[in-house]
């Protein structure tokens, strides 16, 4: 790939991820929400109670994150925290029920995003996307990897 090309593809995805983490935050804020707060909801709407290590995996981000998030999320009655069974050291993360209508509202929002994302696209090119998108993470996050194992 020559440098025009790799500098056009940079630009893009850089753009696309500044704008929509933007309108996302725009769509969340009445909502009480902060970008990554809804990941964490979806995510405990989708599999149920979750240990915070989990959530951190799942959501790809570090735990420190995930425990800011959690607490905040606590805090407003959205979420509950309990000792897991067999490991005083872990903490179960489940919705409570307004973290439940909470995180349907979000739903809402976040297909509407979808859509407004995408207008104009043709349809086969939106169903592609989440497999273009997911591969083009996995290699980001190989790379990742490959740096930490190496000790950079």
């Amino acid at each position: 790939m020559d440098f025009a090309q790799a500098d056009a593809l940079n630009q893009a995805i850089r753009l696309l991820s500044l704008r929509h983490r933007a309108r996302a935050a725009t769509l969340l804020a009445p909502l009480g929400l902060h970008p990554g707060q809804e990941a964490l909801l979806l995510e405990l709407d989708r599999t149920g109670p979750r240990i915070q290590a989990q959530l951190s995996e799942a959501l790809g981000c570090e735990p420190p994150s995930v425990t800011l998030m959690v607490r905040k999320l606590e805090a407003s009655g959205h979420v509950q925290r309990t000792q897991a069974r067999g490991d005083k050291r872990a903490s179960v993360v489940e919705l409570t029920a307004a973290g439940r209508a909470l995180a349907d509202q979000v739903k809402q929002l976040w297909s509407a995003l979808a859509e407004e994302t995408v207008r104009g696209l043709p349809a086969a090119t939106v169903a592609e996307l989440p497999g273009v998108l997911a591969a083009m993470t996995a290699n980001v996050d190989a790379r990742r990897r490959s740096v930490r194992g190496k000790g950079e």
